[in-house]
C-alpha cells in the first residue's frame, strides 16, 4: 500500500526519546526550551511558544492577542474544523470568507467582504503547505486595524515573498500532528515577535500562572512534554531535506499529470515556497469519489480535505452557518482529492500513481 502520508522517525528521534526518559525529567523542561529556541530561530522569529497540540496554539494565540466574547475573526471554512473551534473556544464569533479557486487559501476580496465594526482579526490558513495571499492580508489587516494569526499548521518551512510562514503575522500556529511535515506525535507551536504575546502565551498554557502556584490570569494545561521536544529538536534538523523531497515528488508528479485535461494539478502561486503537506488535485465531473475509491482498491492511498467545508459541518449549521456564504468552498469541496507526495515516496511509486490515475479518468 502507498500510503497518503507516513511519519518518518530515524534512530536519531528513538535515541533523543529514551535520553529523556532515563533523565527523568519529562515534562516541560530544558528540551522544551531548545525547542522553542530553535523553531524561533528557524521561523525568523523572536519567541515561540510550545503547546500539546496544534489546536492549543491556536486557542492559545487568540487568547494571547485579546480576542474576546463579542469579537469576530474572519477565517476560512475550507480548512480543518480546529481553525474555527478555537475561535470558539475563546467565545467569539468565526466568519468565513471564500476561498480562492486556484489556491484553496482565503480570499482576500472576500475577507474585505467580511468585516463589520466586530472584527478583531483573520485567520487565514496556508493550506496543504502554501502560504495563503499575506501581502494583501496584511494590508487589510493595516487598514482596518486588525490582528492577524496565521494558522501554519501544513506549514512548516514554507515561504511567502522570501519569508518564513511563522514571521508575517502578529503571530501562528503550527502541529506537530504525525501527519505534518514534521512530527512530535502531538504538540504544537506558537510563534511571534510580540513580547506582550509570547507572555501571555506562556501563561496561558501553564494554568495561568506567573509564578508557581500563583495563577494571576484564567489558564489551561496546554504544556508540551520533554518527550516531544527531544523529538522535534531532531525532526526539525531535517525539516527541509523533508521539504525539499516533498516539493521535487509534486513537481514530478505534476509534469506526469499536466497534460490530463480532467485533472487540475495543484497551482503554485509564483512568490511562494510550497511545502506540500498534500499534494491536491481538483477533478471535475463529478468523479473524485469514484477515483478515490479505485484508487484505494489499486492500494494507493487518497485523502479528501476536505469534504465538508466547516459551515456545512452539523455542529456549525446548528449555530446558523451555511455553505452557502462561501460557494466557491462547497464547489471545491466536492472535486479535490489528495495524493501521496511524501518523502518516502519513490520515483517508481509516482508513475505507478499517474498511470493509473491517468487510466481512471481516460475510462470515465
Amino acid at each position: 500500500m502507498i500510503k497518503i502520508a507516513h511519519p518518518i522517525i530515524g534512530r536519531e528521534e528513538e535515541q533523543a526519546v529514551l535520553d529523556v526518559l532515563r533523565s527523568g525529567v519529562i515534562i516541560q523542561g530544558e528540551k522544551v526550551e531548545e525547542f522553542e529556541n530553535k523553531f524561533a530561530e528557524y521561523c525568523n522569529t523572536k519567541y515561540a511558544i510550545a503547546t500539546s497540540s496544534g489546536t492549543a496554539a491556536l486557542h492559545t494565540g487568540l487568547m494571547a492577542m485579546g480576542i474576546k466574547e463579542g469579537d469576530e475573526v474572519i477565517t476560512t471554512s475550507f480548512s480543518f474544523i480546529a481553525t474555527a473551534n478555537s475561535i470558539l473556544y475563546v467565545n467569539a464569533k468565526p466568519v468565513f470568507a471564500d476561498i480562492d479557486e486556484k489556491t484553496f487559501n482565503i480570499s482576500p476580496d472576500s475577507i474585505l467582504e467580511k468585516i463589520t465594526r466586530r472584527t478583531r482579526a483573520i485567520l487565514p490558513v496556508h493550506l496543504f503547505g502554501q502560504p495563503a495571499d499575506m501581502q494583501a492580508i496584511k494590508e487589510i489587516a493595516d487598514d482596518h486595524h486588525l490582528y492577524i494569526l496565521e494558522d501554519a499548521c501544513q506549514a512548516h518551512g514554507a515561504k511567502y515573498a522570501n519569508k518564513k510562514v511563522g514571521s508575517i503575522g502578529n503571530t501562528a500556529a503550527f502541529s506537530f500532528y504525525p501527519t505534518k511535515n514534521i512530527t512530535t506525535s502531538e504538540g504544537g507551536m506558537i510563534t511571534t515577535n510580540d513580547k506582550g504575546i509570547a507572555k501571555r502565551a506562556r501563561i496561558f498554557r501553564n494554568h495561568g500562572q506567573t509564578k508557581r502556584y500563583y495563577h494571576e490570569f484564567f489558564g489551561y494545561n496546554f504544556r508540551m512534554t520533554d518527550i516531544e521536544a527531544a523529538m522535534g529538536i531532531k525532526q526539525l534538523e531535517k525539516l527541509d531535506t523533508f521539504n525539499n523531497r516533498r516539493i521535487t515528488n509534486a513537481r514530478y508528479l505534476t509534469e506526469k499529470l499536466k497534460n490530463v485535461k480532467e485533472i487540475e494539478p495543484p497551482y503554485v502561486m509564483r512568490n511562494v515556497k510550497h511545502v506540500f503537506h498534500q499534494y491536491t488535485i481538483k477533478l471535475e465531473n463529478g468523479q473524485r469519489d469514484r477515483v478515490s475509491r479505485k484508487l484505494n482498491n489499486a492500494g494507493i492511498g487518497t485523502g479528501i480535505y476536505y469534504p465538508t467545508p466547516i459551515n456545512e459541518q452539523p455542529f456549525y449549521k446548528k449555530l446558523g452557518y451555511s455553505a452557502k456564504e462561501t460557494p466557491i468552498a462547497k464547489d471545491i469541496s466536492r472535486k479535490v482529492l489528495s495524493l501521496p507526495i511524501h518523502p518516502l515516496i519513490t520515483k517508481e511509486d509516482l508513475d505507478h500513481i499517474s498511470r493509473k490515475l491517468r487510466k481512471l479518468v481516460y475510462k470515465f
